[in-house]
């Protein structure tokens, strides 16, 4: 684990912190109003070298999150006093989206201790309904064995969608006749038991070419939401392909491959789309591409999907918990631009703004 621009982490170093974000006048900071500003090293991480399937980001607020003395906008207000350490696991797809709202909040409340760890949706909730974190990242709704997990230890939670993020599935950037896939092909590719092992398989038109697999592990959140929206059932999928709970595998591994293919969250194409090629999707209406917009709006289906924080009930009752879930929920639509993430639509936004309401009243000092 090494200490990079106030963070602790796992990831190779590079990848988390460009070499200039070492000098103060390039760390994050607040703008006017409430403009927030996130350094690029709180993106997706670009695949420099392999790096271990399980990071935990412990980020120091002296390094990178500034001296702010102002407190957070809205009426809750975030005192600078606050103390003490918020515990975050889970989906590695929306922890880019946790480490910048903590990175920040720790800027104006330096005695915070925020730790952002990245073992999947489902391994985030077994640690969430052990009662072992705070907050858990998912990238998908909580299932009904996890809730009864959660309420056989009298763990109670709170729903929060706090942006938008597309299913991207792509290719070998020199891969030159791909260019859409329908559903069909995807679940003849992907179902559990195929045979397709060749390009040719998916479609007569493309070449003899070696089809090589890439995807995410049976914990992660992102495998679940693909496995429903192509194959009809969470979790039915083929097991003859490169698994990986870090998409940084992902990416090396279909860039590295000329026949490769491979599927993660939009983002993460985002940040590697010179090395890489993304496939329109045909979900029965034509080809779509994934965008910001085709996300937002639904028009890329089966593929768009929600992204949530659940924090614990009992932590909200603590001032710095509560503080920082109401930073995260009043900064969201610009975390997630920032994050390169799909900010919520107006009624998604309306929704969480009645939700913090309803928090406050509840959780409030």
């Amino acid at each position: 684990m090494v200490h990079i621009c106030g963070v602790w982490s796992n990831y190779s170093s590079s990848a988390l912190c460009p070499s200039h974000a070492y000098w103060p006048e390039k760390r994050p900071t607040r703008g006017s109003g409430s403009h927030v500003n996130i350094h690029a090293s709180l993106r997706r991480p670009v695949p420099v070298a392999p790096v271990v399937l399980t990071a935990v980001v412990l980020l120091a607020a002296s390094a990178c999150g500034g001296s702010a003395s102002g407190s957070a906008s809205g009426d809750g207000g975030v005192e600078g006093d606050l103390s003490g350490t918020i515990r975050v696991d889970g989906s590695s797809t929306v922890a880019p989206l946790s480490t910048a709202a903590a990175q920040l909040f720790q800027g104006e409340n330096p005695g915070v201790r925020v730790t952002v760890g990245t073992s999947g949706t489902g391994g985030g909730f077994e640690k969430f309904c052990a009662g072992e974190t705070d907050i858990s990242d998912a990238s998908r709704p909580i299932e009904a064995d996890e809730k009864a997990a959660c309420q056989k230890n009298d763990i109670t939670y709170e729903e929060l969608q706090i942006a938008n993020d597309g299913l991207s599935v792509v290719v070998n950037k020199d891969n030159d006749f791909a260019e859409c896939l329908t559903v069909e092909q995807l679940k003849k590719i992907w179902e559990p038991g195929s045979k397709v092992n060749n390009w040719n398989q998916v479609d007569p038109k493309f070449p003899d070419e070696k089809l090589e697999l890439f995807g995410p592990g049976t914990d992660s959140g992102t495998f679940d939401y693909f496995t429903e929206a192509i194959n009809g059932e969470e979790g039915a999928s083929r097991t003859e392909y490169s698994p990986s709970e870090d998409d940084n595998v992902t990416v090396q591994g279909v860039s590295g491959s000329k026949g490769g293919m491979g599927y993660f969250g939009l983002s993460y194409y985002e940040e590697n789309k010179d090395e890489l090629k993304v496939l329109k999707i045909d979900g029965g209406d034509g080809c779509v591409e994934p965008t910001s917009k085709t996300v937002q709006d639904g028009s890329y289906k089966p593929l768009s999907r929600p992204l949530f924080i659940y924090p614990k009930a009992s932590s909200l009752d603590k001032p710095e918990v509560e503080a920082f879930v109401e930073y995260y929920v009043e900064n969201s639509a610009e975390i997630a631009e920032k994050a390169l993430f799909v900010p919520l639509n107006q009624t998604q936004q309306a929704e969480l703004n009645k939700d913090l309401e309803r928090l406050r009243g509840q959780h409030g000092s």
